[in-house]
């Protein structure tokens, strides 16, 4: 009889720990601005790191941010934006390329691609329109690879071209993090 008052009340505690989390989690939705990927809400009080595991949309980019050796500087203070390609953008590739990309011995490549995803800084799709505008309909951005991506507006909608002319929509903007910001993109860029 104790042990099935213990274990009744070891239920009732995980229980009420349970709701109590899935509360503290619908509070701290309320709270901040969050915007919703690949399913999950996105919490600026987090980091890019943090945000991109939840979405079920970006596995691919998380397994390639681990492989990468990323997660760190991904973590870190930053500032950092980051144009981050679904799942479905990295289906797009030739067969066969992921997985590639993500044997040990190719590391060093999926780094630099990776890193031409982030841009130095927080920059929002505000900032981004209003320096295409400036500059003529085109803005140019240094990666953190060292290579340029090219943005500009078609109608309401805003792209990215890489290096070899491959373009990308951004499907969602301004997912705010505590170390920059993602926008989300239909397209793998490539140096």
């Amino acid at each position: 009889m104790k042990f099935l008052k213990i274990t009744t009340a070891a239920l009732a505690l995980t229980m009420t720990l349970a709701i109590g989390n899935t509360a503290n989690a619908q509070k701290m939705a309320k709270q901040e601005k969050t915007v919703m990927v690949g399913g999950a809400q996105m919490y600026p009080s987090k980091n890019i790191v943090e945000n991109a595991m939840n979405s079920k949309d970006h596995t691919t980019l998380v397994a390639a941010v681990k492989a990468a050796g990323l997660v760190g500087t991904l973590e870190s203070k930053g500032p950092f934006t980051v144009f981050a390609p679904t799942n479905e953008a990295f289906a797009k590739l030739p067969a066969g390329t992921v997985e590639t990309l993500l044997m040990p011995e190719n590391k060093e490549m999926l780094n630099k691609i990776l890193t031409y995803h982030v841009v130095p800084g927080k920059i929002s799709s505000k900032d981004l329109m209003t320096w295409i505008k400036k500059n003529g309909g085109k803005y140019m951005a240094k990666t953190v690879q060292g290579e340029e991506l090219t943005f500009w507006m078609k109608g309401m909608n805003m792209y990215v071209k890489d290096a070899k002319g491959n373009s990308a929509k951004i499907t969602i903007a301004d997912v705010n993090q505590s170390n920059g910001v993602i926008h989300v993109i239909d397209t793998v860029l490539m140096p």
